[in-house]
């Protein structure tokens, strides 16, 4: 399947991929809600997000939006490689949980026995809509890339190293700001790795393997 969608040589090809992505993203935000509504501890990230959506009450896509643009910037002045589909990712992911807040499509979890279970189903929700996103082959989300561009700058330090460090920081603001720590942070923290490994095994994807098209390479195709 990953052969389909190698290049993003034509007009009409980048734009079902850009649909592809959004698509992807909006379901990948299910599963950000469903780690939310388990009840027992937020992801680092969403530690973060929900922490600035309670002491500046806004939405949490709204905060989440915010972040990831933050993000951006960072990379952006990293000089990281950017895509039309970290846009996307900036901004879908947290109106998608907005939306599935507000339609109360599941209900918050009252026990640590039926939070886990949601929690994980959350998290393999996001693992295969990673994939399909990234099959896109549009750019890889913010927090993928900064974490990225801080490892190629960090020297011998491993890029586990440094995304534990990252995560911690995500946490610990978050924490400070009023979000939810628990242990579904630590289930976040350390599963999703190998879930979303597991995923990709399931479906024979290999995510290095893919070459990421930049903006301005997107641009020249649809506009040039």
């Amino acid at each position: 399947m990953n052969c389909i969608f190698k290049n993003n040589n034509s007009r009409s090809t980048i734009l079902f991929h850009m649909m592809l992505a959004a698509v992807s993203l909006f379901v990948n935000g299910f599963g950000v809600y469903l780690t939310i509504q388990a009840n027992i501890g937020a992801g680092p990230w969403d530690v973060l997000n929900l922490g600035l959506a309670k002491s500046t009450g806004v939405l949490y896509g709204t905060a989440s939006i915010a972040v990831s643009l933050t993000i951006l910037g960072i990379d952006i002045a990293l000089r990281e490689p950017i895509g039309i589909a970290m846009f996307i990712d900036a901004v879908v992911v947290g109106k998608a949980v907005d939306f599935f807040n507000w339609i109360d499509a599941v209900p918050s979890c009252r026990s640590l026995w039926t939070g886990i279970p949601v929690m994980l189903t959350g998290l393999f929700i996001m693992a295969y809509t990673q994939y399909t996103y990234m099959i896109a082959s549009l750019g890889c989300g913010p927090r993928d890339t900064l974490l990225v561009g801080l490892a190629k700058r960090a020297g011998r330090i491993p890029i586990g190293a440094v995304s534990i460090c990252l995560l911690s920081m995500a946490t610990f603001i978050g924490w400070i700001l009023g979000g939810p720590v628990g242990i579904g942070t630590l289930i976040c923290a350390f599963a999703t790795g190998p879930i979303m490994q597991a995923a990709f095994k399931t479906v024979h994807f290999d995510a290095t393997g893919i070459r990421h098209q930049s903006i301005r390479e997107s641009a020249r195709v649809l506009f040039i």
